[in-house]
């Protein structure tokens, strides 16, 4: 049974910092394409970042570009998400997803497995 867990959310002022984990299980962590959604209310989910296997190549949504960092620990089988210089319109819920495939990056379809979310909140 596959199953990835997300920690490190909360509440946080606005210019301040946030560090997300996801710990996987169930599955061979190495073999998985990791990535990080997020989805705030009456929104549609939309990439954040992602990161391939071998944690060699990553990808950053232009609204995170230069704040946030998505790195990975195979021996641990962890997936982070480094939030800083936090704004308001960075509120959602953050998602962790693995996908076997590394096409359509930025696509919710084409991942395979998901977390359940952890809420962050940006106050202004």
């Amino acid at each position: 049974q596959v199953q990835l867990v997300e920690s490190g959310g909360g509440l946080v002022e606005a210019g301040g910092s946030l560090r997300l984990s996801c710990v996987a299980s169930g599955l061979t962590f190495s073999n998985y394409n990791m990535a990080w959604f997020r989805q705030a209310p009456g929104k549609e989910r939309t990439i954040v970042a992602t990161i391939r296997r071998s944690g060699g190549f990553t990808y950053y949504s232009d609204s995170v570009k230069g704040r946030f960092t998505i790195s990975r620990d195979n021996a641990k089988n962890t997936v982070y998400l480094q939030m800083n210089s936090l704004k308001p319109e960075d509120t959602a819920v953050y998602y962790c997803a693995a996908a076997r495939e590394y096409v359509r990056i930025t696509s919710p379809d084409n991942y395979d497995y998901w977390g359940q979310g952890t809420q962050v909140t940006v106050s202004s």
